[in-house]
Order: structure tokens, then sequence, then C-alpha cells
């Protein structure tokens, strides 16, 4: 484990304690081939693990999660480090508040739990691109997760950031990660460029050393292109799988040592649109029992989920794009308030069956706390705040350009262009090649006309006289995250169409709101009229005092459509009330001011807001109230339809 400090004993019982325990020199965590197991420090050992993200909890609740972890029988925790979390441009680190991962290592270990580290460089993980920075793209030819020099420059340059930092938590080195993982599920993407993962091996070899544990993850399909000679092999799967013939497979691949499955999925995760993913406690505990009586070591997925807070979960693309929720509470055996659940007591059971597990009680679940209905007051519409979400003012292009062109990684972008004729009955109006990434909230004269979609709703019809101005505000719904990872570029990818003239004379205003809520609200705004149930991007704000200590909440904004919310400048996540799953959204009690002092809610709302603009909140979650079908838009003849299973992918 990480050096702690001494503890305070007499004099004379220090050298025989520096005796007792086992130094930096003798530390080992190594696989034993002849007997199938690992071994810790010569003796026999079997890792029960889970998966927690740093990233996905806030920095005050790291020890509570980890220390339950700890009391449910876990006696290591696998995290990933996501690269675009820590270099937001090139050559910019942040290691500080929530991204300080030491300070993570340091609470695992006092919470005496091993690590399992996951760094890449592609993580899946559900997160934005998989974990790589959106500032890649702006090299637009660049081939991801390969051995183009491109993206090789860039990943060596990370590395030998993060990789030294790391060096000193090696378990051999005295603090507690006892393996690290080479890529991530590489056999699950199409390059399968051996080149690349040789070169990566060398990368870790050559900056932590030949005693480290390094390891490949990948589905039973991505074995044959995810594997390396070299990296110890490891599988994923879940309860419904044949772990036989899985465990059958991966010994093709590695016929001596031991068995493990580094993600064994407890739930799963949820797409906006589709219903809220659960899996049983019966088959879960089934599933980890019977790796457990092989002798295999086993990292459950995901112990503890936690939130995509702000602008931070990823995407998929499987007959059409789906973004992932704000939520990812998993059906995890810690919920995404933190609270034990009965899948963990049965997970525990199973655990304590083949290892002890500590002594005493699980903390009971936090307190909960109900407050409102509360009123929220208008602020104004987004395009009077122009001039503060955009204080450098617009980007001119005769052609839209992309996020990634105009150095706006996620978020919103306005893009701004006026009607060189009049267009006097309803037009159609469309972006070809499904060139919306992701949702484009279209206005004339700041009336709002309606919204496109990626892969969804592709045309609206449009009026409008000699001169009128036509905003579209173009959302970064999130990055694919997982498998193919294509390059995924977002705005407005091709010049929008007015009947049959191609719009072109382009402003793109990148817009800064997380700034201006959190720095220069409230505004005062010149009077103006405003329609009395105001539609388009707008934004609504109240202040409420918490009397008493407050606790753990849910906010639910019935009635409400689509949009982003920050609670005193702390940017919570997307809502999407209208198309669910997910209707609340979990509110950390640190982020609440007790005691009768002031907090502030904003919402950026998209489309439509209630007759009654309120919130509440509540003391429980509603993550699977998927109520409204008709978004559905067919593609094609053989596309899946919405009731149909969707395909799993993995991580």
């Amino acid at each position: 484990m990480a050096p702690k400090k001494p503890l305070c004993l007499p004099a004379l019982l220090l050298p025989l304690l520096t005796l007792l325990l086992p130094q930096a020199g003798t530390r080992s965590f190594v696989v034993d081939r002849e007997n199938d197991r690992f071994l810790l420090d010569g003796a026999p050992f079997r890792y029960v693990s889970g998966s927690l993200h740093y990233f996905r909890v806030p920095r005050v609740l790291w020890a509570d999660r980890l220390f339950k972890m700890r009391m449910s029988g876990l006696n290591a925790v696998q995290f990933y480090v996501p690269w675009n979390y820590h270099e937001p441009q090139p050559g910019v680190y942040n290691f500080n508040g929530s991204r300080d991962l030491f300070a993570f290592l340091n609470e695992a270990s006092l919470a005496n739990l091993l690590v399992i580290l996951r760094p890449g460089p592609y993580i899946c993980a559900e997160w934005d691109m998989g974990g790589l920075p959106a500032w890649l793209l702006q090299k637009p030819d660049i081939h991801l997760r390969t051995s183009d020099p491109a993206f090789l420059a860039a990943v060596d340059s990370w590395f030998k950031v993060l990789l030294p930092k790391l060096y000193p938590w090696l378990y051999h080195n005295g603090g507690n990660i006892i393996s690290i993982q080479v890529e991530n599920e590489y056999g699950s993407y199409r390059a399968c460029d051996f080149s690349y993962m040789r070169h990566l091996a060398g990368l870790f070899r050559a900056l932590l050393g030949d005693r480290i544990l390094l390891f490949t993850t990948d589905g039973p399909e991505g074995l044959k292109c995810g594997s390396l000679q070299g990296l110890y092999t490891t599988v994923d799967f879940g309860p419904a799988d044949n772990m036989t013939k899985i465990f059958g497979l991966l010994r093709e691949y590695e016929p001596h040592g031991p068995l493990v499955n580094s993600e064994y999925y407890t739930g799963w995760l949820d797409y906006w649109g589709q219903n809220h993913s659960t899996r049983s406690v019966l088959a879960v505990t089934k599933g980890l029992e019977s790796m457990l009586k092989l002798g295999a070591s086993v990292n459950m997925y995901m112990f503890h989920g936690g939130t995509n807070f702000g602008y931070w979960n990823g995407a998929d693309e499987k007959g059409r794009f789906l973004p992932i929720t704000t939520s990812y509470d998993y059906d995890a055996p810690i919920s995404e308030a933190g609270d034990p659940t009965p899948k963990l007591f049965a997970l525990r059971n199973v655990i304590s069956e083949f290892q002890e597990i500590p002594l005493g009680p699980l903390p009971p679940p936090s307190p909960k706390m109900t407050l409102g209905p509360l009123t929220l007051q208008l602020d104004g519409d987004l395009l009077a705040f122009l001039d503060f979400l955009c204080p450098q003012g617009p980007i001119s292009s005769i052609l839209p350009m992309s996020f990634e062109a105009v150095k706006q990684d996620r978020g919103f972008v306005l893009y701004r262009t006026y009607l060189t004729y009049t267009v006097s009955e309803p037009t159609q109006f469309w972006v070809p090649n499904n060139g919306v990434h992701d949702r484009a909230y279209v206005m004339v004269d700041g009336v709002f006309q309606g919204v496109l979609e990626r892969n969804m709703k592709h045309q609206l019809f449009l009026m409008g006289k000699e001169g009128a101005r036509l905003d579209i505000l173009l959302e970064n719904m999130g990055r694919l995250s997982f498998g193919s990872n294509s390059s995924d570029f977002k705005g407005l990818l091709e010049p929008p169409v007015l009947g049959q003239t191609v719009l072109s004379r382009w402003l793109m205003f990148p817009l800064k709101i997380d700034k201006l809520v959190k720095r220069w609200f409230p505004l005062q705004l010149k009077k103006r009229s405003h329609p009395q149930v105001p539609s388009g991007p707008t934004f609504y704000s109240t202040k409420f005092p918490i009397l008493g200590e407050g606790g753990d909440t849910f906010l639910s904004l019935p009635g409400w459509t689509k949009g982003q919310v920050w609670i005193n400048g702390f940017n919570l996540g997307r809502y999407w009330t209208k198309r669910g799953p997910q209707e609340t959204l979990y509110v950390p009690r640190p982020l609440l001011f007790s005691r009768g002092a002031l907090n502030k809610i904003t919402l950026l709302e998209l489309e439509n807001v209630p007759p009654q603009p309120q919130v509440q909140f509540l003391d429980r979650p509603i993550l699977n109230s998927t109520l409204h079908k008709t978004y559905i838009y067919s593609l094609s003849a053989d596309t899946q339809g919405a009731s149909e299973p969707m395909e799993l992918s993995g991580h």
C-alpha cells in the first residue's frame, strides 16, 4: 500500500514492527503459471474487485464509496484514467481537485484496497470519446487507436507525463497498484493493428519497468486482435453468458495462469429513450459464485456507477446514434447515491463463502431530502446573452465549421446566417448526409421553429423575409465511446439547404455557458416583452434555502422537455424528461448549502417550457419512465425497431 504515517507506538516496538511489515523490495504480485493462480508477496492470492470511477463521483465522497466497497468484501478496486479529463488542451495537464487521481489512489490505500489500473489511452467507459481528447480531431484525417504517427505522438506525450507519476504507486514500490491494463478491449476495434499494441506495450515497459503485471481485456470475440504476447490475457462477460465456453476460449490464449474476468457485469448502461437496464440479483450472484468456485479472479463492473456530470457522457452507434444518460447508476450494488442495495448484500454473502470479509455493518443509506415545488423565473432566451456567452465574438466562414475546427470540445455552438431572399411559403430546410451532429435547435428572427436530430429527424419547413436571421444552436450530445469509435465530429458537418439553396456565409459562436452560469448571472437585460410560454433555448433560475442539514436529493423536472441544469454553478448534467428513461438528476448533498443559506438552480431549457415552470427535489430517483415513443423515426427497412432488444456492447 502507499506509505502511511507511522503509528504512535513505543520506541521499542517500532523496530519489531518494521521487521514484520513487508518491505517495498520484497513486495510482489506475479502470475504462478504452474498452479494457475496469482501470488501476492509469495502467497496464493485471488482478487475480488469492483469498478468505481473517480471521475463520476465528487471527490468529497470518494472515501465513503471505497469504504463501502471494502466492507462488502472486496480486496481491490479497478478504475480507468480518462485522458481527456486530465489533458484538456495539448500539453495542458490537470490533476487538481476531482481530477487528483493520486488522492484517489491514497483513499483506496486507506480503505485497504489494492488497485487494478486501466489508463487506456482509450477506455470506452461510456465516457465522451472513450476518454480520448477531442482536440485530437483538430487533425481531421487522424486514425485513432492505430500506429498513425500523429496519434502515437500524442499518446507518447501523454503517457510520458502520466506513467512516471504512477511509478511510485506500483505495488513493488510500496504502492497499491498490482496490475495495469494496456489499451481497452482493442479486439472490438476494426483496426486490429498489432504494431500499435506492441508500441503501447513497449512504452509501458520503458516507463514502468519489468516488474508490474501488464494485461489486456477483451470480450470473447475480441481475443484474437486484443491479446498480445507478453501481456496477460483476461476476458469479460456477464451473468447471461456461457462461462465454461468463454473461459475455455480464454485458455486458448492463456493456457496457464489464473482465470480472470476483468468485467463481470452487475448491471448495464442506459440510453436516452430506452428502458432503464437491470440485472437480477439471482443471476449476478450465481455467476459470481460459479467463477469463484473455479478459483477465478473477478472484477465486478460496475460496483458503484456514479454520474455523468456536465457533458461527459459518451454515446453508441447501433443503427442510430444513442447518447448515454446522465445517470450511470448501472443497477450496481452501490446505487448512484452511494447506498447499499439488496444486490450488494447478496454479493457480500457469496464473497464471504470464499474469503474473509471485514467485520462490522455496512453504513446505512445516506439521509435524503425533499423540497419544493419551486417556481423558476425567466432570465431570458439564450440569444439575449450572446455577447456574454461568446465575448470574443464569432468566427466567420463561407461554410459552417465543426466544433473541432473552432476548438469547442463539448457543449454548444451557435451557427448564424441571414436569408438572401424572401421565403414566403413553408420551404424544406435540411442538412445533407445526416450532417447534424447531434441536435439542432432552429430559430428564425429569434422565434423557435423546431429541432433536427442526428439519425432521427432530418427536415423542417421554414419561412422568412430577405435578411431574416437564421440561428441554429448545435448541441454535442456526447462522442461515440464504444467499439468502432470512428472520429465523431460535432456540429454542422454539411452546409444546410433551404429549398434549392445551399446556405453560406456563416458566423460560429462557441458558447461558454458554464462560465456564464458560474460567474455572470444574474445579468440585467433590457426590459422587453416575453411570450407567455417561451419556447426555444431559454434560461430559467431561482434561489432557495435549505433549513437544517439537508441531504442527498433527486431533482425532478416535471413537464420540462430537454436541457442542462446547474446547481450553485456546478453542471449537474443533461435532463431529457420527455424522452426518459431518467426523470430525476442525482444531487449530492455536498453541492448544496444548508442551514438557510441560499442555493441557486439554473436551467437551460432547449425546447419547450411547461406552463408552470417548476421543479421539485425528491427523496428517491426515477430512472425508468420511458413513456414517449413517438420520437422514433424509421430509417430503413432493416433498421432496428424501438421494440426490439438492443445488442449489448462492452466497455
